[in-house]
């Protein structure tokens, strides 16, 4: 990284003189005359370490200021400089994130200190959110998504080639079978890896909140809001949103959502300006959006607008051939994670897993392997700590019948407590009314 500084100072003789004695110390310097053309060079170089910026310039206020750097680029220093210092100015700017508050004319040599003081910081922070990254990275990297599968491997292939474009993403399959995993992998292996991963289950909400979460809202907007919030695309903003279960977005909301991936803005809740955002979506749904945009339920234009890339995510029943893989790498992440030794797991567990119809997918077997490891007490997965017996070929199975009788077998165990059904199935409350209508559990 260079060590680049930003001057933002509507005083050209004071700026060129600090720009000067900044090239000397062998800082890269860049320049601003005003806030607002200060924010575009800080969006085209957002590895700039420290930002010189006076309190008082045309378009706004610097100590104001100060705190919009930080929320954007947390790693950055900002140094205010005033010709009219004042006690509470100093205050406020430190509290908005301000590194120091220096009057000018003060001696060039405190500047040049301060100056390399908050460079210091500003790369060992730059330095911990790179390790952060590659950390996450190499957790969400589509390479530690396990198994060879070719459906599998297909899937892989696909995200990969489409995850360093801008391209919008579709991500379709069955409940359980990796979705939010994969569009995490996508966007670490993106050029926003750097930037904000937000998910939000659109099942999980009322319409209104959900409006709410996305967009954001002026305050008085509704009982409750009190003040302004952002929503969900503003914090993404220059990084990646996940909308997962897609479908159960209402028309109006889709409508809206639309408005977002042909325009790139959208209006709070509340408000009349629209506000302008570079966020990339990744969808996922397991319903067949296009039948239900044929029969009103979805609207058309998204679907298509959403559906330009589309990859499929095979259900476990199609990558059997991965369990024995799948079902090791999980037994060693939760083994860690409960502190429960591990040292192997017997054929006739695999044998038992090979026969089981799998309606939750990863998700189910993920569960399954962390209740053997809480009941195993030699390290050993055994076939009599699984939860259910099933020897019945697996062709003999029916898809809607075995997600019926998972469904039932859910809700018997949380005593008919949809919220907690649907949370332990991994599905929005919405889908499951929807499925218990149509299975006749009620």
């Amino acid at each position: 990284m260079e060590n680049k500084i930003l001057i933002i100072d509507d005083e050209t003789r004071l700026r060129s003189l600090l720009a000067r004695l900044l090239k000397l110390e062998q800082y890269q310097v860049l320049e601003a005359e005003n806030i607002r053309s200060g924010l575009k060079v800080l969006e085209e170089n957002s590895d700039i370490e420290v930002v010189l910026m006076d309190v008082r310039l045309p378009d706004g206020n610097g100590v104001d200021t100060v705190q919009k750097i930080k929320q954007r680029y947390p790693c950055m220093e900002v140094l205010l400089l005033t010709a009219y210092g004042t006690i509470p100015d100093s205050v406020t700017a430190m509290k908005n994130g301000a590194f120091d508050y220096l009057v000018k004319g003060d001696d060039n040599d405190k500047i040049m200190t301060l100056v390399a003081k908050a460079a210091e910081k500003a790369r060992l922070q730059f330095r911990i959110r790179e390790l952060e990254q590659q950390v996450a990275g190499n957790l969400y990297a589509l390479d530690q998504i396990q198994g060879q599968s070719p459906a599998i491997l297909r899937a892989k292939d696909l995200a990969r080639k489409v995850a360093h474009t801008d391209t919008t993403v579709l991500l379709i399959g069955e409940t359980g079978t990796g979705k939010e995993l994969f569009s995490q992998a996508i966007h670490r292996e993106s050029n926003r890896r750097t930037k904000t991963f937000l998910a939000i289950n659109c099942g999980a909400f009322s319409r209104e909140l959900l409006e709410s979460e996305l967009f954001g809202h002026r305050a008085g907007a509704f009982t409750g809001a009190l003040k302004d919030k952002k929503g969900l695309f503003e914090e993404a903003n220059h990084g990646t949103l996940f909308l997962d279960e897609i479908g159960e977005l209402s028309l109006d909301l889709q409508a809206k959502l639309l408005r977002v991936l042909e325009s790139h803005e959208f209006i709070r809740v509340g408000d009349t300006k629209p506000t302008q955002v570079n966020v990339r979506i990744i969808a996922a749904t397991n319903r067949d959006l296009l039948k239900e945009s044929q029969e009103g339920h979805f609207r058309a234009d998204l679907y298509y607008r959403l559906s330009v890339f589309q990859i499929e995510l095979p259900s476990l029943r199609e990558r059997l051939d991965d369990l024995p893989l799948l079902a090791q790498g999980l037994a060693r992440t939760l083994s860690e994670r409960l502190r429960i030794p591990f040292r192997s797991i017997d054929p006739a567990f695999l044998q038992q897993l090979s026969q089981h119809a799998w309606p939750g997918n990863i998700r189910e077997l993920r569960n399954v392997i962390e209740r053997a490891l809480i009941l195993t007490e030699d390290g050993i997965l055994r076939a009599d700590s699984l939860p259910f017996r099933e020897s019945t070929p697996l062709d003999s199975f029916e898809l809607s019948a075995v997600e019926q009788r998972h469904i039932r077998k859910v809700l018997q165990h949380t005593q008919g407590n949809k919220t907690e059904a649907a949370r332990l199935l991994g599905i929005g409350l919405t889908t499951l009314y929807r499925k218990i209508e149509e299975y006749h559990l009620g």
